[in-house]
């Protein structure tokens, strides 16, 4: 049997072709395949990607016995509304679609159901339960109701606001006051502020990371925040398990994006899990260690009704793109 998984973001596309063993008999990659950015652009980096993997493969796309589509951007009906024509025009006759934080839950845990957290530079969430129902958390910002923002583009400004209230006064001493400036190339507090205010200068993303430094040097300051966005990470995807009727459910919490994954103190994390285990104590939250697209490979098997075995399973995590 052929199970065909793919992977499509924003600036990439991964697909995958496997059989039932897991064993990888094809790749390809293509770019943006997010349809909210570039609609036509989106649908050709898909199908360039797949095809690529059933030549490499020497199959054709009648033989796929089911695949699985992880699309970043498909967040609301609407969304569903142009990529259920846009996916069903690629020709596979047995196939499913989803939001990409899907497929990385189903790659980071054994189970078929589970729930996810995403924290890159953006953040969103989402949930399925035992009877495959499915819910996600938007993630779009303070406006729609997000709260203390633990992306990375969040954390960043928390470190540049931090840095400016504790060199005022207004905080506690903290390190960020050293490490934020330094870190953005300036040689005072008083240069950056002026650059954002008056030049309109804004901290990216990477900066996030001088918060993971300093709470890993015992700064409370920083240690706090990424507590703060560890409770507010941990609490949408709570409200998701409660909707779904999740709480005594035995499930995995993958905690994946670049943030969480590779945020060097485990403040962010452990709080993640405290939140989650208060409304569902029987579930764990652990890192994603795998490629996504593997997730996505293993959906197509379970939407397929094929089993993942052990040995599946094992062999599909050892990938790499």
């Amino acid at each position: 049997m052929l199970f065909l998984g793919v992977d499509a973001g924003g600036s990439k596309t991964h697909a995958l072709l496997a059989d039932e063993n897991g064993r990888v008999l094809g790749k390809g990659r293509g770019g943006n395949g997010n349809h909210q950015t570039a609609f036509e652009r989106a649908k050709e980096s898909i199908d360039d990607a797949c095809s690529q993997a059933l030549r490499e493969a020497g199959a054709a796309k009648e033989q796929v016995d089911f695949a699985y589509f992880g699309l970043a951007g498909a967040d609301r009906e609407p969304d569903y509304a142009i990529l259920r024509p846009m996916i069903a025009s690629l020709g596979y006759e047995r196939h499913a679609i989803a939001c990409d934080t899907l497929i990385a839950m189903r790659a980071g845990t054994r189970r078929s159901c589970g729930a996810v957290i995403i924290s890159g530079t953006g953040f969103n969430a989402a949930a399925r339960n035992a009877m495959g129902e499915e819910l996600q958390y938007g993630g779009f910002g303070y406006l729609f109701g997000d709260g203390h923002d633990g992306s990375g583009a969040g954390l960043a400004i928390q470190a540049f606001r931090t840095a400016i209230r504790a060199s005022e006064g207004r905080e506690r001493p903290t390190l960020l006051t050293e490490l934020v400036p330094r870190r953005l190339g300036y040689t005072s507090i008083q240069a950056m502020y002026e650059d954002a205010l008056f030049h309109g200068k804004r901290p990216p993303a990477e900066l996030a990371k001088v918060i993971f430094e300093a709470a890993g040097q015992g700064d409370a300051v920083a240690a706090r925040i990424l507590r703060e966005a560890g409770v507010e990470h941990g609490s949408a995807v709570v409200a998701l398990i409660k909707r779904l009727g999740m709480e005594n459910e035995e499930f995995d919490v993958v905690l994946a994006g670049s943030v969480l994954v590779k945020g060097a103190s485990p403040h962010l994390a452990e709080a993640i899990g405290e939140t989650v285990r208060q409304a569902a104590p029987r579930a764990a939250a652990v890192k994603l260690t795998a490629d996504p697209v593997a997730g996505a490979v293993m959906s197509a098997m379970d939407s397929s009704g094929m089993p993942v075995t052990e040995a599946a399973d094992t062999a599909l995590r050892k990938l790499s793109f």
